[in-house]
């Protein structure tokens, strides 16, 4: 059964003069976790904000757990939770007090507020720092308040918008903790990011998004292996940059990215490509300033779907943020 729905979405700004999202149709099964990975301005927030309600499309359709979003949005949020790229709480309050503030906007009672703002807590280990105001919360820390804060209905579906955005390593890997977590309580989520690493980690199956529409779907090992897998990397003197690309392009047998004095292409063999690179530049005379095999990243994506790298493409207008949950 599929929790989300979304099709033929189009969505312009200014005017019409700048398409948001152009024909981008997905959806997710219930109890799986689909990542949408792209760059900055892809599309990846307009498509939750509209999926969340936050936002009417021009044209196209969504449905999320069975319901029309643009028809019936109040339901809709009833089913939802939400947390943004950014942490949407009160500086001035206490972690306790958003929670219990936010169980009240829900109409929970103020018992059950309280009881699911300890729950929340204890869940995310913010229970030490649960009586201190947010303003002396650390990124990661104010990343799982507004986490817990979306899950305040118990939502059936989650919405999370690049939540890593900000966070050093250890704060990531933290986050992703949490939200594998969620994952196996029966959470069914649609995860934004721009990190490849990310939606491996977490993603059942990943949709990348180009310029407003989807251009790739499918599992983890089914996109790296339509990249390439891995990238072999060599930099060399000017001098040499010509003979090198062609001996690239034929070990790799895809295009060759070329960046100054560096050539890139994915190699399905790895090391035994980077081998036979090794080999075919020592017999040209060439001695490389670097060589080296990389795992894909998002350009790496980008670069074998699309022919470009990814870079920011529409600047998505701000809004206030709305919560999940009954009115």
């Amino acid at each position: 059964m599929k929790s989300v729905i979304a099709e033929h979405l189009v969505k312009t700004y200014r005017n019409g003069e700048v398409k948001a999202l152009n024909d981008l149709s997905l959806d997710v099964e219930e109890g799986t976790v689909l990542g949408v990975l792209g760059p900055n301005g892809a599309g990846k927030t307009t498509t939750v904000r509209i999926l969340a309600t936050l936002l009417k499309p021009d044209s196209g359709s969504a449905i999320v757990a069975g319901i029309d979003v643009i028809k019936h949005p109040d339901k809709v949020r009833e089913q939802i939770g939400l947390s943004g790229q950014y942490a949407a709480v009160d500086e001035t309050l206490t972690g306790w007090d958003n929670l219990v503030m936010f169980g009240r906007l829900y109409h929970l009672g103020r018992q059950s507020s309280i009881d699911r703002a300890n729950e929340l807590l204890e869940r995310f280990d913010l229970t030490e720092a649960a009586k201190r105001p947010i303003k002396t919360y650390s990124g990661g820390m104010r990343r799982r308040l507004d986490l817990a804060a979306s899950l305040i209905v118990k939502p059936k579906i989650l919405f999370l918008d690049e939540p890593t955005t900000g966070l050093d390593p250890r704060g990531r890997q933290d986050m992703w903790g949490v939200i594998q977590e969620l994952v196996k309580g029966g959470v069914t989520l649609l995860l934004t990011t721009q990190y490849l690493e990310e939606a491996d980690q977490l993603a059942d199956e990943i949709a990348v998004i180009d310029r407003g529409t989807v251009i790739a779907r499918g599992t983890s090992d089914a996109l790296k292996k339509q990249v390439g897998g891995e990238r072999l990397e060599i930099t060399v003197e000017p001098a040499d940059l010509d003979k090198t690309t062609e001996i690239v392009a034929r070990i790799s047998g895809h295009a060759t990215h070329v960046d100054l004095r560096t050539i890139s292409a994915p190699v399905l063999h790895g090391s035994k490509d980077l081998m036979d690179a090794l080999r075919a530049m020592d017999d040209a005379k060439i001695h490389p300033l670097d060589i080296g095999l990389k795992r894909p990243s998002l350009d790496d994506v980008f670069l074998s779907l699309t022919g470009h790298v990814a870079e920011e493409t529409v600047e998505e207008p701000a809004v206030k943020k709305k919560r999940g949950g009954k009115k």
